[in-house]
């Protein structure tokens, strides 16, 4: 093309009647949403000489294999193009894809051209950031409906004629922090139609925003970083929960973060997997390494009637592989074993018969000189040597940690209480309701006392500055503990008459004087 020659009869500038009608007929204003699938693109600029023109066209082609297996190659975009710089052709490329809806590309082949180099440098950092960048138009938009009364008037009155139910109202997020970020889209993603509704009424909203108005794309961008996160944040919130024991279910979350972060990985966006392996190293620097995990992790999870070992070694080989797996699961065994026989020689003692102390077997007196007893004098000893063969291993009855794990796990409810499984096994299950009372009372997560200088922020204000540390810790702790008793006065689990309610009447004079907000 570059060869033709301006020598000749030259043709007329003027379009022949009918042919740009004919053919905006033919070839579609508003082109279909993409097929699914990754795409090949061929990109070529040419520059056309003739006439009184001479422009530089970049041409466009999509390939792809259809559902059929059939390749099909199309022509997407023949536009002019202002400029050979790689700036120009990256933004040119870009247009196109949004204007198509193609969001994943597989390869572009471009010739030997200086310039493309650069182009596909720009290219490529543009399709990285087209999530990041979904969530900041996003952002924009929510930033300037909450930034004027009127604004928000204007959108409340829009959803209401739309017929936009949404549970909650515009929020803004915390840039820093994700899961606030979670909730912004989650609530925006529910007000789309309002947000393209007030686009078309309003003319300073595209105005204001420029290049900030969500796109068709950017709205199919949020929709599924909502759908991922989603995950992150439910997890979140289980774990960090007061209101339940946590611990039993934590190495079940692990578990499945780390399946989630591999599903990421190996996610066909480009932006979903840069940030899977961002987070796929954070993952390893905490839990990567099982040595310098707390091993009540584990038994608190051994503790839980749904899960006991059940699936433990699979998932210590799935976070570990197949070796280092096994090795963990065998240390968790035994760890396992000696805190229960540590907890059985601390408390057998104390469940044997309400008798005397007994003695020590290294300093136990012949039976003949002995004391005489009322009802079996030979019972202190058997109970002795039981107890010693118990601890030394020497005995063929199982232990209760045996027993427990023989058994069948139990259903996995969504209604299932492990407290009040263990309240209910507690006497047959004596030593291991010990231990499992201890372990399950183990907080996760530091969500409980970060709500504690909340508490603390409205206390001690600018207009209270002056109380005393004791007085302010007076303060806190005794709301923490009305909280928890009308609470349990509200669930019914205690009555009025109880002498655990007694301090919440004795106290209720002086906190609601310094701090009537509970």
């Amino acid at each position: 093309m570059e060869n033709i020659t301006k020598s000749g009869p030259q043709p007329s500038t003027q379009e022949e009647p009918g042919v740009q009608a004919q053919g905006t007929k033919i070839y579609p204003q508003q082109p279909q949403v993409a097929p699914t699938g990754n795409w090949g693109l061929g990109c070529l600029i040419r520059r056309l000489l003739g006439g009184l023109y001479r422009i530089n066209y970049m041409c466009i082609t999509a390939h792809f294999i259809d559902d059929q297996w059939k390749l099909n190659k199309r022509i997407i975009s023949f536009v002019p193009v202002s400029s050979h710089m790689g700036e120009y052709i990256a933004k040119a490329l870009e247009s196109c894809l949004v204007e198509w809806g193609i969001r994943n590309v597989f390869t572009v082949t471009v010739d030997n051209a200086s310039s493309n180099d650069t182009a596909m440098g720009f290219f490529k950092s543009k399709l990285l950031s087209w999530g990041t960048t979904s969530v900041r138009k996003v952002r924009d938009t929510v930033i300037w409906v909450r930034n004027s009364p009127a604004r928000l008037k204007k959108f409340r009155d829009l959803a209401d004629l739309i017929g936009v139910e949404a549970k909650s109202a515009l929020q803004l997020d915390v840039p820093t922090r994700w899961n606030s970020t979670y909730l912004m889209l989650s609530t925006a993603i529910q007000y789309q139609k309002v947000f393209e509704a007030y686009e078309e009424n309003d003319a300073s909203f595209c105005a204001d925003l420029a290049d900030s108005v969500p796109s068709y794309l950017d709205w199919c961008s949020v929709q599924s970083w909502v759908t991922l996160l989603k995950c992150f944040y439910d997890m979140t919130v289980r774990i960090s929960s007061s209101l339940y024991v946590t611990p039993n279910t934590f190495f079940n979350e692990i578990s499945d973060l780390n399946c989630m972060l591999d599903d990421m990985i190996a996610a066909e966006t480009s932006c979903e997997k840069a940030m899977g392996t961002q987070m796929k190293n954070k993952f390893v620097k905490y839990w990567g390494d099982p040595e310098k995990m707390n091993f009540l992790i584990f038994f608190a999870n051994i503790l839980d009637p749904r899960d006991k070992i059940e699936y433990m070694p699979y998932q210590f080989v799935q976070l570990y592989g197949e070796e280092r797996g096994k090795a963990c699961f065998q240390k968790v065994q035994a760890a396992m074993v000696d805190l229960y026989n540590e907890y059985a020689a601390t408390y057998s003692v104390n469940m044997q018969s309400e008798s005397a102390q007994p003695v020590e077997y290294v300093n136990m007196q012949p039976i003949s000189q002995c004391q005489t007893l009322v009802g079996r004098p030979q019972s202190k000893l058997k109970n002795q040597l039981k107890r010693q063969r118990m601890e030394s291993g020497g005995s063929s009855k199982q232990t209760e940690l045996q027993v427990y794990l023989s058994e069948n796990i139990m259903d996995d409810k969504e209604d299932f209480d492990v407290l009040r499984w263990w309240k209910l096994n507690s006497e047959r299950l004596p030593i291991l309701s010990k231990i499992a009372r201890d372990v399950l009372a183990v907080p996760i997560s530091t969500v409980a006392s970060e709500s504690a200088f909340s508490t603390s922020g409205r206390v001690l204000d600018p207009f209270r500055s002056s109380l005393t540390p004791k007085t302010v810790e007076a303060l806190v702790c005794t709301q923490d503990c009305l909280k928890f008793i009308f609470a349990e006065l509200a669930s019914g689990v205690r009555t009025a008459g109880t002498s655990s309610s007694l301090p919440a009447i004795a106290v209720i004079v002086f906190i609601s004087t310094f701090c009537p907000v509970l």
